[in-house]
């Protein structure tokens, strides 16, 4: 009989493990409600509001400033309200401030909007010689 119970003990520890995760769980939508609601709906990289129209609203969302993917917490201070771009723009970087992370990610923007502008001035300017 001891042996039976150590044997079941040893499942429960292996069963118990197997439900551990490497990340946190992702937020609730009451977690993520009341982060957006601290933030006023405002995305904190680049300022999006997402209170001004249905369709800003749509892509705001909650950021974990320390990735999930690398071990970050739920906690309130490690969650910022964030629209999607600038979310997939940071994805799964460490940065050691809050400031770093945002200069990233608006310099990325920056870039990213300069070389769209250039392939719509390209595209507008091959459809004005045909």
């Amino acid at each position: 009989m001891g042996t039976h119970l150590l044997l079941l003990e040893v499942i429960k520890m292996i069963l118990d493990f197997r439900s551990l995760t490497l990340v946190a769980r992702p937020l609730t939508r009451e977690q993520g409600q009341r982060i957006l609601e601290r933030d006023h709906f405002v995305c904190q990289y680049c300022g999006l509001d997402g209170k001004t129209s249905f369709e800003n609203a749509l892509i705001m969302s909650v950021d974990f400033l320390h990735p999930r993917a690398h071990k970050g917490r739920k906690h309130p201070r490690n969650l910022v309200a964030c629209c999607r771009p600038c979310n997939t723009i940071k994805g799964r970087h460490i940065f050691k401030t809050f400031d770093e992370a945002k200069a990233y990610v608006l310099t990325c923007r920056n870039e990213l909007r300069k070389s769209w502008e250039s392939q719509m001035a390209r595209l507008h300017g091959d459809t004005a010689k045909v």
